[in-house]
């Protein structure tokens, strides 16, 4: 290999094989910024269970001190949590109705994972989570709010169950989305979870 002299003339192909090496490292420069990781959090919450919920939203409101935008997918079993118990339903077809009746109605009616008993697990956790002052998971609803929480609910869950928007809560950033729209906003996060 023959090192170029600063003080000698580059010939023209030598100069044209250059600015095609300069053209090919700007694009991929380019495209390596395009796809760089935003200060973003995104989480796929799929559990119902009262304890993946409540981890869910510890990590949702500590993220958003930390990151410029969290963003929660509710999918499946989760949505349960997300519904508002002081709101009736809308009609609906049998099947959304066997789900209505058979899954919790919003916070209050979840569940333990483990160690449930029969409900006396649950309002164990809540009696201790209240006697060492944790915040609840209504609590954590309004932090998460106050903090810019981005939640979506999965519109192809809803679907299934039977759900309606209207008997959610009331929750400034809630919006239904498809996968397509939440893999747009993991795509270019700097975190992801899946509770």
């Amino acid at each position: 290999m023959e090192l170029i002299s600063p003080n000698r003339a580059v010939s023209g192909d030598a100069a044209a094989s250059l600015q095609k090496r300069l053209d090919e490292l700007e694009e991929r420069v380019n495209v390596l910024a395009a796809n760089s990781a935003e200060d973003n959090l995104s989480m796929v919450v799929m559990s119902g269970d009262l304890d993946h919920i409540l981890a869910a939203f510890v990590i949702a409101t500590g993220a958003s001190a930390m990151y410029e935008k969290v963003t929660m997918f509710f999918t499946f079993w989760s949505i349960q949590a997300l519904r508002d118990p002081k709101k009736s339903p809308p009609r609906k077809d049998f099947v959304g109705r066997l789900f209505s009746w058979m899954l919790p109605k919003g916070a209050p009616g979840l569940k333990l994972s483990k160690m449930n008993m029969g409900g006396l697990g649950t309002g164990m956790l809540k009696r201790l989570m209240k006697k060492n002052n944790v915040l609840g998971l209504e609590e954590l609803l309004r932090r998460s709010a106050d903090a810019g929480v981005q939640i979506y609910i999965c519109q192809m869950s809803m679907d299934l169950m039977g759900l309606k928007l209207e008997e959610m809560i009331d929750y400034p950033d809630l919006k239904l989305a498809g996968v397509a729209t939440f893999l747009a906003e993991a795509g270019t996060s700097k975190v992801s979870l899946f509770i």
